[in-house]
């Protein structure tokens, strides 16, 4: 059995890889050796399942008892 909303998982999947932390060498290359930062400073998107939705549309379903 196929996905069931191609689309919708195509798109959380391209969100969820924007939340991710930055991987280390691009903060030894932007802040130098000597800096210890968290990866997570780096990365513009800060997101959680808690905090904020993606607010994506259901898909729109046809209702039958309407004819």
């Amino acid at each position: 059995m196929g996905i069931k909303n191609p689309a919708k998982k195509a798109t959380l999947t391209k969100l969820g890889r924007r939340t991710s932390w930055a991987p280390v060498w691009i903060v030894l290359k932007k802040y130098g050796n000597g800096k210890r930062i968290h990866p997570s400073q780096t990365t513009r998107q800060k997101r959680s399942w808690k905090r904020t939705k993606l607010r994506i549309k259901p898909r729109k379903i046809r209702k039958w008892h309407m004819g």
